[in-house]
């Protein structure tokens, strides 16, 4: 997962914009020193290491687009929040000096947050931003991206109906005490979670939980647990007092995942943005070892994002071939260069050990998940077309 106190990337319940909007909004005035938002045109936000300028504070319900700059000199990210601390939309891992573009799907009207978070921890900095008016949903008005969502969410409760089963497996296996066999399935079970990621961490409170780091800021009084804190016991520390219940709360948070994405809403730029922000998580933690800092099984964490990816990218591929037919095969091309690069990694059923990479193999796979990445971040601009 990204590194960050609360879980990022989509939200269960929001996304982003599709051109089948429709607001009922009135025409905004055009904020002093921005563009009008109502008027259509992009959001501007000057994002530095101790401010973050929003170019509007408000814009007509239906497509949100910002488009971000990093002036600081932090790596920073940029967020649109719902009601809770929702995640409505973000784009991460925005380099000093450079700009990235958000586009949002907001189809109905009220009070929101904007947030920079400069060095992608904390709470950010924040202030309010105002939707007016409704908008339709693009799905209700677009029978193919319709059908995109609905393909995708088939595919996202199909992994977490695996998630479920084998995570148990992996529980039972530390519980029995029974370390070489959960070695074995800690691989195994995140594979289902890694493929859905931009699902799974939109729910802020059940993340930190399952996939926090021991380093991750917290809130006051919560305390390291989930998926690597077990894979800290089992290759470093040793299976300590608290495992069994620590693997139990584990398996109590997959459960409550799974019912929550049971009820999950999901539009068709969400599943294109979530689609980019998995190839941010192999670059940003897979390929640097960060992930899975004790077992070393970046590379199973790295192929599941890339399949994730792959699977919303192919949910939406009739309407990307409908609207770009040159973009399709320039992303199967890519695609298949990525998985065939891993297939030299591959052992057995399983990959590699992190330790084992090389500089040089660490630069080809950089190498060629920034090639993919490019036209990955097309697709939600396409869909929006």
């Amino acid at each position: 997962m990204s590194r960050r106190s609360v879980a990022t990337l989509l939200t269960a319940g929001a996304a982003v914009a599709l051109a089948g909007c429709t607001s009922t909004a009135p025409p905004a005035a055009p904020p002093a020193g921005g563009a009008s938002a109502a008027a259509g045109g992009p959001i501007t936000v000057q994002a530095a290491d101790t401010a973050c300028q929003v170019s509007a504070p408000e814009a007509p319900a239906g497509t949100i687009t910002f488009n971000v700059t990093n002036g600081g000199n932090k790596v920073t990210e940029f967020y649109l929040y719902g009601t809770g601390d929702r995640i409505m939309g973000e784009v991460e891992n925005i380099g000093p000096g450079l700009t990235r573009q958000l586009i949002v799907e907001v189809p109905d009207g009220g009070t929101y947050t904007t947030a920079c978070k400069p060095g992608m921890i904390g709470d950010g900095i924040r202030a309010p931003f105002n939707v007016t008016g409704d908008a339709a949903r693009s799905v209700d008005t677009n029978t193919k991206l319709a059908e995109a969502t609905a393909g995708y969410k088939r595919y996202t409760t199909s992994q977490v109906e695996a998630l479920v089963p084998k995570t148990q497996e992996f529980v039972d296996a530390v519980k029995a005490g029974n370390v070489d066999q959960a070695k074995s399935l800690f691989p195994v079970a995140r594979t289902y979670w890694e493929r859905i990621e931009p699902v799974a961490e939109s729910f802020g409170d059940i993340d930190p939980r399952i996939d926090g780091r021991e380093d991750d800021e917290r809130d006051p009084g919560a305390t390291f647990t989930g998926y690597h804190r077990l894979e800290k016991d089992l290759w470093v520390d040793g299976l300590q007092a608290d495992s069994g219940q620590v693997a139990d709360q584990l398996m109590t948070d997959i459960k409550d995942l799974q019912a929550r994405v049971a009820t999950v809403e999901l539009t068709p730029v969400q599943m294109a943005n979530g689609a980019k922000e998995l190839l941010d998580e192999v670059a940003t933690g897979k390929i640097t070892g960060e992930e899975d800092r004790y077992s070393h099984t970046d590379l199973w964490d790295f192929k599941a994002n890339v399949e994730g990816s792959q699977g919303a990218v192919a949910a939406l591929r009739p309407v990307i071939d409908e609207k770009d037919p040159t973009l399709g095969p320039v992303l199967d091309e890519r695609f298949a260069a990525v998985e065939a690069l891993l297939e030299n990694y591959r052992v057995g059923d399983g990959f590699r050990s992190y330790t084992d990479l090389t500089e040089d193999d660490i630069k080809k796979m950089t190498e060629a998940v920034d090639a993919l990445s490019e036209p990955v971040s097309q697709v939600a601009g396409v869909v929006t077309s």
